[in-house]
């Protein structure tokens, strides 16, 4: 059985300004997705779906130009949009925001029934990445609750431009995660590599410190069990302004309730990303030395 790949491209990116996963980025205007299907395919994966907003919807899919794919792999769409919510729920007057990752993991429930990986749309994770991910997901078959992730080293993953947010990664002697921890404001200081907590104060990290890019593999299973955690979600945040459903905190309840597993797999990969407008000329270099190396 093929594993599928879930794209979250329904964010708005913020931080750098408008669509950037329509960014061209690559020698011959490549987005970072172009990347991402590419390596998936290379590593078997027999789906592809993305998660995007009915905002843009032409625009992308003039951009992603899934004919370029069409005999590689299958394509579909589904939405994310803020009112898509379990019977009951009705979106709170004034809210502008989406419910977070885990609500758009959720729009795919009707169209995965195999395990599958999520990737955000922006983020270039390397061809290690998907193959490790691949080969995981293709010895699930029909088990629950035996999920996985790809874990990368903290230094692989910063931004030379400013801060980031990090899930840093305990694992246990089997090599399964026992907790993450949301690490903000990590960056490079003349002390090494160091997060700011809450009070101002900084803290060291290791270089080799294992942290999650939201590069998950999932069973179908999880579907189910990410709807009804949702419904105890809204019951607790459903009438805050900016409350957002993520994978961690789910992920977190299914491993401390005893429900489900995580084996975290490791890649010697390079992750890198447009977090910050300053980061694309990086991004721009790295991906040419790649195409130069004949990698892409």
């Amino acid at each position: 059985m093929k594993p599928t790949l879930l794209v979250l491209a329904a964010g708005m990116g913020s931080r750098y300004g408008g669509l950037k996963q329509m960014d061209g980025v690559g020698p011959n205007g490549e987005i970072i997705m172009d990347y991402s299907i590419t390596d998936a395919i290379r590593a078997g994966f027999g789906k592809v779906v993305f998660v995007i907003r009915h905002s843009f919807e032409n625009e992308f899919k003039a951009k992603i130009n899934a004919e370029h794919f069409h005999n590689q792999i299958e394509v579909e769409y589904v939405f994310q949009e803020l009112d898509y919510l379990p019977v009951g729920f009705t979106v709170p007057e004034g809210r502008e925001k989406p419910w977070g990752t885990n609500h758009a993991i959720l729009m795919a429930k009707d169209v995965i029934q195999e395990p599958f990986a999520i990737i955000n749309a922006d983020d270039f994770y390397g061809r290690d990445a998907f193959q490790v991910m691949a080969d995981y997901l293709k010895t699930l078959g029909d088990t629950k609750g035996q999920y996985c992730m790809v874990g990368y080293k903290l230094e692989n993953t910063l931004s030379e431009n400013g801060t980031v947010s990090r899930g840093v990664c305990e694992t246990n002697a089997e090599g399964l995660l026992v907790g993450m921890t949301e690490r903000t404001s990590i960056g490079r200081t003349s002390n090494g590599i160091e997060y700011k907590d809450a009070d101002g104060s900084m803290h060291p990290l290791s270089a080799d410190a294992t942290v999650s890019m939201n590069l998950f593999g999932f069973t179908p299973d999880y579907f189910g069990e990410s709807e009804k955690l949702f419904v105890d979600f809204l019951k607790e945040h459903g009438t805050e302004m900016k409350s957002e459903y993520y994978i961690p905190f789910a992920v977190n309840t299914f491993i401390n309730s005893g429900y489900a597993t995580m084996r975290v797999l490791r890649t010697s990969a390079q992750w890198f990303g447009v977090t910050y407008k300053e980061d694309r000329p990086m991004v721009v270099e790295r991906l040419k030395k790649l195409h130069d190396q004949g990698v892409y």
